[in-house]
């Protein structure tokens, strides 16, 4: 249940699921509203009176230094949401420009401020109320990213997203990148989440209660970063077989890859698959596409192995040989490669993560 406290002579308002994050500003009427029971006009009109003070509708701030000095707010509809940011030193890489960590993070971070904008706790990823009840939390079961340019160091990114239903079993959140210089679309992105039971680690189905609390902030009709019915990011991912041709063994979690779950966070699993590319492709070429399909969490005990394989082999290109995948051989002659990966724990083979990654050919620019 969401609550509602609201002054409407004066515009006086709080809307607030955690009295910690939005604390009221006047008590004097207060209603409990189910959002099951919330038409899209009684929607409208509750984000029209908490704004109108603001003179245009806009996201409820907290009062917190971190509410003032961030750059996000809701779109008129009430439903996405975008922010912008700088691409800092310390997120390029070799090459001057963001790497797809600092893309996966942003994704994150973006996902995470637009629900707390709206009233949701910043407890374990941004839980409703009746999920921290019942002891459950978000996790990825898929992530499909899709970068057509990388920005460089210093360039502005605005990026948008917003959240929708997938049944009974999961919530989908899409993303759209775009530099603010030239207001192109340099990326998009897609994922879904389920819910898992913090405590016996097992995935659990959605509530009415659940979904009361968080349908009333998803679009009404399905709105999709990817709306082409063949897009890459609905293609299923085969299980790598081994023998693997590039591997990298033995990885380990560092307690600073942990989030506020206690598990890997997704992003870490990124930087593993890329670990066992060969050399001679991350010398010539940049990750196109990525898409990974999670299957179990990784805890900081667990050692993993990374293993890589060409999805579509390129007679032209001679099979590279080297310790852990590293490259020793000619250059890839064709401008994209496909590779298939998984990662897996090496005590036992249990299989973490699948992915698929596309690489394109270096442009100079």
């Amino acid at each position: 249940m969401l609550k509602l406290s609201c002054n409407l002579t004066n515009h006086s308002h709080t809307f607030f699921s955690d009295s910690r994050l939005f604390p009221p500003v006047n008590r004097r009427t207060v209603a409990v509203v189910s959002c099951s029971q919330l038409r899209k006009t009684d929607l409208d009109s509750l984000r029209a009176v908490l704004s109108a003070d603001q003179g245009s509708l806009s996201p409820v701030k907290s009062g917190t230094p971190a509410d003032r000095f961030r750059s996000g707010r809701l779109m008129e509809d009430g439903y996405s949401y975008k922010e912008k940011f700088i691409v800092r030193s310390y997120e390029v890489g070799i090459n001057k420009t963001a790497t797809v960590e600092t893309i996966a993070n942003l994704l994150q971070e973006v996902a995470c401020n637009h629900v707390q904008n709206v009233g949701f706790s910043t407890d374990g990823f941004a839980t409703t109320l009746t999920m921290r009840k019942l002891h459950l939390i978000w996790v990825t079961a898929r992530m499909h990213i899709e970068i057509y340019k990388y920005p460089a160091w210093s360039d502005v990114v605005e990026i948008e997203t917003w959240c929708q239903s997938e049944g009974r079993i999961g919530t989908r959140r899409d993303w759209i990148l775009k530099d603010c210089a030239t207001g192109e679309v340099i990326g998009r992105a897609t994922s879904k989440w389920v819910m898992m039971n913090q405590d016996t680690r097992r995935l659990q189905r959605f509530t009415d209660e659940v979904r009361d609390e968080y349908m009333v902030f998803c679009p009404q009709e399905p709105r999709l970063a990817f709306p082409e019915e063949n897009n890459n990011s609905l293609k299923k991912i085969p299980k790598l077989e081994d023998p693997a041709q590039y591997s990298m063994l033995g990885l380990k979690p560092r307690r600073a890859d942990l989030d506020m779950n206690q598990h890997v966070n997704n992003v870490t699993y990124i930087g593993w698959v890329l670990e066992s590319i060969p050399q001679e492709i991350i010398d010539t070429h940049e990750l196109k596409v990525i898409t990974l399909d999670y299957r179990r969490e990784c805890q900081q005990d667990d050692i993993v192995d990374s293993l890589t394989t060409s999805e579509i082999p390129d007679e032209t290109v001679s099979k590279l040989t080297g310790i852990n995948g590293s490259a020793t051989s000619s250059k890839q002659e064709h401008s994209e490669s496909h590779f298939l990966h998984i990662l897996r724990l090496s005590e036992n083979g249990q299989e973490i993560n699948r992915g698929r990654t596309q690489w394109r050919k270096k442009t100079s620019r």
